[in-house]
Parts: C-alpha cells; sequence; structure tokens
C-alpha cells in the first residue's frame, strides 16, 4: 500500500508539472485534457479504496506542488539582486508553491467529503470545488490569480472572447471541466457521460464562433484617429538601479532619446514602473533642465514613480502613477492599491522586521497602500482622455479593477526585471490581454525589462515591443465598442455559475439511471 502511494504521489507531482507546459509561453494546451483527466481518474479510483482524508489532501496538494513549482520558479529570480536576500531562495522555491498546493488539497479534501455516487454529479462537484477555490485563492487575503488553468488559451482569442461574458474565473471553472471531461471515456457507465463529454466540446466550438463573430464585427468598425498620439515606451534599464548608484540623469537621458518627442505633435507618453526609484514624484522637477530642450507644450508625461508623504514624523510611501505636463508641473496622481507581499510590503513588518527582513522593492520600508484606484484625467491643452491605471501586479485582477466604465483606455506600466530571463514576463504580461476582452478597453502596456504592447478590446495585441528590448509603439486611432456584459457585473456572472453547477449536481444525482 505504502509502495502504491509513493508511486502515485510521484504521477501527482508529474502531472501538475506537465500543466505549466500550457500556460504561456509554451502553450500546449491540449496536455491539460491529459493531466487533468488523470488526475480526475486517480482521485476518483481512490476514493473506491479508501475514504482516509489525510490522503486525498495529501493527493491533492501534490498536484499543485507540482504545478506551482514549475510555473512559479521565477520568483526566487528576484531575491538574486540583494545579497541579503538569496537566503530565502530555497525556501521561496519550495515554501510559496508548498503555500499555494494547500488549495488543491483543500479542494480534494472537499471532494472526497461532498463526493456524490453518481458519476456526472461527481464530475460537476469537481469542476464547481476546483473552480471556487480558485477564485478563493485569487482574492483571499492579498489575493494570488496567476497561472489560473484559463490562461492556457491565451493563444486562442476567439475562444476567449467568452471571457466578456463570463469573465476569467467563469471562464477558469469551465476550462477544468472541459479538461476533466475526457476522463469519461475511461471512467464511463453509460453513454450519457460521453454525451456531457462531447457537449463540453460543442460548447467550447461554440465560444469559437462566438469570438470569431465579435472580431469580424470589430474589424468592420471604422477606426476613430485621436487629435493626439499616445507612446508606449518599452525600455531595458538594469533592475541593478534599486541596490547601486546609479545615475539618474543618464536613465531619464535614455528614456527621453527613446520616447523621441516631436516638437509639432501632441503626444502622452508612458514611461514604465518604478524606473527612477530613487527620485520622488515631487523631486521629478529638479531635473527639468533635460526636458527642456526635449519636451514642449503639446507634450505630456505619464511615469510610474514614488510618492512619499510625511504626516505626523511619519514617512510613507506609495508606488505610484503620476502624470506631467512639459513643466513637470503634476497634474494627476494615482497611488498603487493592490501591493505585492514581500515584494511592496511586508506582513507582519514589526516582527519580521526584527530578523532582518525586508521588502524587496523599496529599500526604506513597506510601501502604504493608496485609498482608492482613481481614473486619471488628462485635461490640458485640448487633451481629453481619462486612463485606468494598473500598476504592474495590478492588471492580474479580474472583477475588481474599476466599478464604473467612464474612462478611455487602461494604462499598465510595469517592472518586469524581478521575473529575469524566465517565463515570468510572458506570465506577467498575458493578463493584459484577458482584462482587455473583460473590460471592452484597449490595454496601453509599458514595461521595463518586459513586454510593452497595445491591446485593443477583443485581446489581440495590434502593436508590441518584445522582451527585453528598447523602443516603442504609437496609440494613433481607437475603435469603440458597447460595454461587456462582465464589464456591468463583474463576477456576480460567476456566482451564476456556481449557482447552474449545483443545479446539475442535484438534477444527476436524482436520475435512478445516471
Amino acid at each position: 500500500m505504502k509502495k502504491k502511494i509513493y508511486i502515485e504521489s510521484i504521477i501527482l507531482i508529474l502531472l501538475g508539472s506537465f500543466s505549466s507546459l500550457s500556460l504561456p509561453p509554451f502553450n500546449y494546451i491540449l496536455i491539460n485534457f491529459l493531466t487533468f483527466s488523470f488526475f480526475y481518474i486517480l482521485l476518483v479510483k481512490v476514493f473506491k479504496v479508501t475514504k482516509n482524508k489525510k490522503l486525498f489532501f495529501l493527493y491533492g496538494w501534490l498536484f499543485g506542488l507540482g504545478y506551482f513549482t514549475s510555473n512559479l520558479y521565477w520568483i526566487s529570480i528576484s531575491l538574486t539582486f540583494d545579497e541579503s536576500f538569496k537566503f530565502l531562495i530555497p525556501l521561496t522555491i519550495i515554501l510559496v508553491p508548498a503555500f499555494l498546493a494547500l488549495f488543491y488539497g483543500l479542494a480534494s479534501f472537499l471532494f472526497l467529503i461532498l463526493k456524490p455516487k453518481k458519476n456526472l454529479s461527481a464530475f460537476f462537484l469537481f469542476s464547481l470545488i476546483f473552480g471556487t477555490i480558485e477564485f478563493v485563492r485569487g482574492t483571499i487575503l492579498t489575493g494570488f490569480p496567476w497561472n489560473l488553468i484559463a490562461y492556457s488559451f491565451s493563444n486562442h482569442i476567439e475562444i476567449l472572447n467568452i471571457t466578456s461574458i463570463i469573465g476569467t474565473y467563469g471562464f477558469n471553472l469551465f476550462c477544468i471541466s472541459l479538461f476533466a471531461s475526457t476522463s469519461f471515456l475511461i471512467l464511463r457507465d453509460s453513454k450519457k457521460e460521453i454525451i456531457v463529454c462531447i457537449l463540453f466540446f460543442i460548447i467550447t466550438l461554440s465560444f469559437y464562433f462566438f469570438g470569431s463573430q465579435r472580431l469580424e464585427k470589430f474589424n468592420n468598425l471604422e477606426a476613430i484617429k485621436l487629435d493626439y498620439k499616445i507612446r508606449v515606451i518599452s525600455s531595458n534599464v538594469s533592475i541593478d538601479r534599486f541596490y547601486k548608484d546609479i545615475d539618474p540623469i543618464s536613465v531619464i537621458d535614455d528614456l527621453i532619446k527613446i520616447s523621441s518627442p516631436k516638437n509639432n505633435e501632441k503626444m502622452i507618453f508612458i514611461w514604465p514602473e518604478g524606473i527612477l526609484p530613487d527620485i520622488s514624484k515631487d523631486q521629478l522637477r529638479e531635473y527639468k533642465f533635460l526636458f527642456e530642450n526635449e519636451f514642449n507644450e503639446n507634450h505630456i508625461l505619464l511615469i510610474g514613480i514614488n510618492e512619499i508623504k510625511e504626516k505626523s514624523q511619519i514617512i510613507r510611501y506609495f508606488n505610484s502613477l503620476t502624470i506631467y505636463d512639459h513643466n513637470l508641473e503634476i497634474l494627476d496622481s494615482y497611488n498603487k492599491v493592490n501591493l505585492v507581499p514581500f515584494g511592496e510590503f511586508l506582513p507582519f513588518e514589526k516582527i519580521l522586521g526584527l530578523i532582518g527582513l525586508k521588502t524587496i522593492t523599496n529599500n526604506y520600508q513597506s510601501y502604504s497602500k493608496g485609498e482608492k484606484r482613481n481614473v486619471l484625467d488628462v485635461k490640458k491643452l485640448n487633451f481629453s482622455v481619462r486612463l485606468l491605471p494598473l500598476i504592474c501586479y495590478e492588471i492580474i485582477y479580474t472583477g475588481k479593477i474599476f466599478n464604473k466604465t467612464d474612462f478611455d483606455f487602461i494604462v499598465n506600466i510595469s517592472e518586469d526585471g524581478w521575473f529575469g530571463q524566465s517565463i515570468g514576463p510572458y506570465q506577467h504580461f498575458v493578463h493584459s490581454i484577458y482584462r482587455g476582452i473583460e473590460s471592452g478597453k484597449y490595454v496601453l502596456r509599458s514595461a521595463n525589462n518586459g513586454i510593452a504592447a497595445i491591446v485593443n478590446p477583443l485581446g489581440v495585441v495590434e502593436k508590441k515591443v518584445d522582451l527585453n528590448q528598447s523602443g516603442y509603439v504609437d496609440f494613433i486611432e481607437s475603435k469603440k465598442i458597447t460595454p461587456t456584459i462582465f464589464s456591468k457585473y463583474g463576477n456576480k456572472i460567476f456566482g451564476l455559475m456556481i449557482l447552474l453547477y449545483i443545479l446539475l449536481i442535484f438534477s444527476f444525482n436524482r436520475i435512478k439511471n445516471e
């Protein structure tokens, strides 16, 4: 029995690891039909011979461990830039995936507790539990909805457009069912199971036709030329600037050269996140002499830069996106709301700080959280544009990034140098595609050491600068679509899907000869 458990444990870790190959940048999506089906089959087979709750939890945890270890290894790379963090590398390689795998262990445990006897009821329960647990993983505490299995469809824009209605969590629930449905080729008791399997493929095909029609309709829309140009910058400035005294003048000079401003053109420049870590947003004006010969009244600058506030002798730091005119006067600003644990703030800082731990991106102390996500309003020199700011990590959240759709475009700025030369930047970038489809808005993404791009409201990457390349992409015309269903109702749609699955579970459970 022990030998069998050891063998099955190795198989589960391998299944989870292989599933990672379905994610960007590999996108071997077909592998999920094997990994998720065999995972489900193994749980069902084990259920027939034992009701050991600990074993079920272990099996789900092992699958999750293999999955997260293989696709989140890049987290440890962020610790290599500072000598004081290097002792944590072995811990992060194991502890972070081990913690996230607890959610999969909990899902397997709940499946054991609640599993009905009927095949189809059990199948829909499995999908429902895992889909709901993934929602919990993305929302509990600060939430970490990274690498949902739904992201394996990132290269299939037509199918992906269904997220304009059901959102990413709803689509993720469907994906779990789709990938696990092929298990009925082995587990079937009657033709009904095969019919359900075929039905999921038919639904997927209907998603494809829905997306194809949506794309065709969008392509036939007349593009509206903007009376200004938005230039999205991609830079390749070393991450060492956070730890070494790198002259900010040289960095600003390089960014101005990449931006290539034109005197007679109205232009909005978007520079990446944290590109000048030692300069606060109020101090940037001291470098006005660098801009004087290049920028004029036709130009506006958006830049990711720190803000420092002092109140009652307490200094607070914010990760901000700030808008400046050509004189570097501040027009508007936004302070990041969703901070990265350990990257931007240290949980239990008073305790962990005593043993020498600190945040990765801020040498001073934890960043403070902004009060709310405010739309940035650019109104100057006949500019009239409203931008929804998402700083780096904030692009990964779905369903709660805005309350109203009264903005023009989403602006996402990022510093992807923390990922190193890994799969991390590709995984990070792909979230922009999903947010574009869900919101029905263009996403303008500026990145340092990452991928800068213009993603249209249907998730098509219209222009981009590849990873680790310096340059820019210009946004000069747009097409407007009606607000998406998901942008109006958010994850309430996911709630309706949960109710549908519960209805299916009870319905199939009442059928005598399922």
